[in-house]
């Protein structure tokens, strides 16, 4: 018992101290085009934070559009391709700008939480990262507004998704893209089988690993390979805090969204499009730059293999097809969503 109450003193004093950290760090982002006093109690808003994303721009904005997205709040850290002016000239797009560390802010995640905190409270809210589609049980005809309508009326504050890395045949730099198409038709292949997953102890999140990137870049010690569990999708509280990326919250009980009632849980899948045909050059800037890791220098093998573009394809490697073949690899589930 108080070993429990304990454990329960540690995670309160965290989330508050995570939110205090975004409070004091809202102070990094300078608006650019703040139209938030256009947004009305209902709108599904979505948050994220990116850098030199111009080509991915017109699909993830008709992406999520087509989902229902009503809003769209992004954290521009510093881009020199145009992506914050493009983003500015979207009348539903608000944008703010910051030349502070994506690193010393958690990886951007100070930042999300605050603007979650001032913006998202009461309202369902998608926090994904740019090169992150999600799809989910139904997608192409019963968007998101259909979706979180049936989670409010069964008390489900949250819906988990298993990130999902697709790549192409052949050198990853190779796979022509160009902006405003799916990036789907450049990356249709993705691992289906090869994922391990543990329940951390800690926070009660779901630890998945496995997939190509975990094949290719970490054989040899699959414990450092990334980690796919996501909660993208939150009905926002004040009190709410993402700790790690979207990986894991606090309260604690959001991070159990895999599973419910002694069942499968609704869940999605975000699309992981970072192998388009533009990964060789940012691995090369990333490597530099050394915002994307707590310990950089463990990954210069990482981006010393990206930068060679490799190619993810092999013997076992699964062409995509849509939702429903993802629900029958067990990749995703519709729950009680049917």
């Amino acid at each position: 018992m108080l070993l429990r109450l304990w454990w329960a003193w540690r995670l309160r004093t965290r989330r508050r101290y995570l939110l205090a950290r975004a409070i004091r760090r809202r102070r990094h982002l300078r608006p650019l085009a703040d139209r938030t006093g256009t947004l009305r109690p209902g709108t599904i808003r979505l948050f994220a934070t990116l850098r030199n994303e111009r080509e991915r721009l017109p699909y993830f904005l008709a992406h999520y559009r087509r989902l229902g997205v009503g809003h769209f709040l992004i954290v521009d850290n510093a881009s020199t391709d145009g992506t914050a002016e493009a983003l500015a000239a979207e009348p539903d797009v608000s944008v703010w700008t910051t030349a502070h560390s994506y690193k010393a802010a958690r990886f951007g995640m100070d930042w999300m939480n605050g603007l979650l905190l001032r913006h998202g409270t009461g309202h369902w809210c998608l926090t994904v990262d740019a090169d992150e589609l999600l799809v989910y049980p139904h997608w192409e005809t019963r968007p998101l507004p259909a979706l979180t309508q049936w989670l409010d009326d069964h008390g489900i504050p949250a819906m988990g998704a298993l990130m999902l890395d697709l790549y192409p045949q052949g050198p990853v730099d190779a796979a022509p893209h160009t902006p405003g198409q799916d990036p789907t038709e450049a990356l249709p292949w993705f691992d289906a089988g090869n994922y391990a997953m543990r329940r951390q102890p800690l926070l009660g999140n779901l630890w998945i690993q496995g997939g190509a990137r975990a094949r290719t870049f970490f054989a040899t010690d699959p414990r450092r390979a990334p980690t796919l569990g996501k909660v993208p999708l939150v009905r926002w509280h004040w009190r709410y805090a993402y700790v790690s990326s979207t990986h894991t919250l606090l309260p604690r009980n959001l991070n159990e969204v895999f599973a419910r009632d002694g069942g499968e849980a609704v869940s999605g899948v975000l699309l992981h499009t970072k192998f388009l045909n533009t990964i060789v050059a940012k691995s090369t800037e990333e490597k530099v730059r050394r915002q994307h890791f707590a310990n950089s220098s463990l990954y210069d093998a990482y981006y010393d293999a990206l930068s060679e573009a490799p190619d993810l394809w092999c013997a076992r490697s699964t062409r995509y097809q849509g939702w429903r073949h993802l629900e029958a690899l067990g990749l995703m589930s519709r729950g009680g969503w049917a």
